[in-house]
């Protein structure tokens, strides 16, 4: 692709220094959001403005977009004066949003009859990862098209990770947002009880990272260790150890009246596991439980030597 005029539409908080990014690695692009005031940093910067997305597209090779969702992506994808109507053959519109799968899959089947491609890089990090050019992004597609966009995709993130066909780029955004917002919530009831059991939120809050989950071992040592290997014997740490471990935490719950849902249904998994005669196998074995109730889905990584 050695036509690298590019086109960003969608300069809120994300956008505009993604945007911002791309001018000072030097690259010609072209702007488009509904506020122009928004698109006033990028184009003190250099940028070009495009009155419409279909406008952009006609002028850019390359056309990425930053929208607050499904709803916003469709309209400026393939609603009236859209990127549909005005990109060419060989283009590409690069999806930075967070949105449906269903969705960017059903527009790429519209862009490839205009022989045009798609791909969903949704990415993380913050509006402070998008200023410092430190975003994770998951790229979905055709495979050497992103290999042709990789120079770009660096220019904005420091984590870029090629996931697979059109689609799944957006399901593992998806999937690492119920992780986070997951973990959150969990974080917010062991500080919650932790605090009112009478400890300090700083000393609460140092204890937790430097321990284990707060040292990322969860994805980077017990699970690949354990689980992902579906290997629980000879254990790390027992299934009973966890189990025992959970009911004093639930025991000092109700000793301070803080309700802990997460914390109960994690019990409640692990009873199940009890039951099963998994205590003396590892503590992860438990996670077995949700495989067989997504359809005896496997999750497994080969371990690296």
């Amino acid at each position: 692709m050695e036509d690298t005029s590019i086109g960003f539409i969608g300069l809120g908080n994300m956008g505009n220094g993604m945007c911002l990014n791309l001018l000072r690695n030097s690259y010609q692009v072209t702007v488009h959001d509904v506020d122009k005031d928004a698109a006033l940093p990028c184009l003190e910067m250099g940028a070009f403005w495009a009155q419409t997305p279909k406008e952009l597209a006609q002028n850019c090779s390359i056309i990425f977009t930053s929208l607050p969702g499904p709803m916003e992506v469709e309209a400026v994808a393939s609603g009236e004066d859209g990127i549909l109507d005005g990109i060419d053959g060989g283009s590409v519109w690069v999806d930075l949003s967070t949105s449906s799968p269903k969705l960017i899959r059903r527009l790429h089947g519209k862009f490839a009859e205009k022989g045009a491609s798609v791909l969903d890089a949704p990415v993380s990090g913050g509006v402070n990862g998008a200023e410092k050019g430190q975003l994770a992004i998951m790229v979905g597609g055709d495979k050497d098209i992103f290999a042709k966009l990789r120079p770009v995709f660096d220019s904005l993130g420091d984590k870029v990770t090629y996931t697979g066909d059109v689609g799944s780029g957006t399901i593992c955004k998806l999937m690492n947002n119920a992780f986070q917002f997951g973990m959150e919530r969990m974080i917010s009831e062991s500080l919650t009880l932790g605090v009112k059991a009478g400890v300090s939120p700083e000393a609460l809050v140092e204890c937790m990272r430097n321990g284990g989950g707060g040292r990322g071992n969860i994805l980077n040592v017990t699970l690949p260790e354990t689980y992902f290997q579906g290997k629980f014997d000879p254990p790390r740490f027992k299934l009973r150890g966890a189990s025992k471990d959970i009911s004093l935490v639930l025991e000092l719950a109700r000793d301070h009246d803080v309700p802990m849902e997460t914390a109960t249904s994690t019990f409640n998994e692990i009873t199940s596991a009890m039951n099963r005669g998994w205590g003396d196998l590892d503590s992860r074995v438990y996670l077995l439980l949700q495989e067989e109730r997504a359809g005896n889905i496997e999750v497994r990584i080969p371990k690296q030597n």
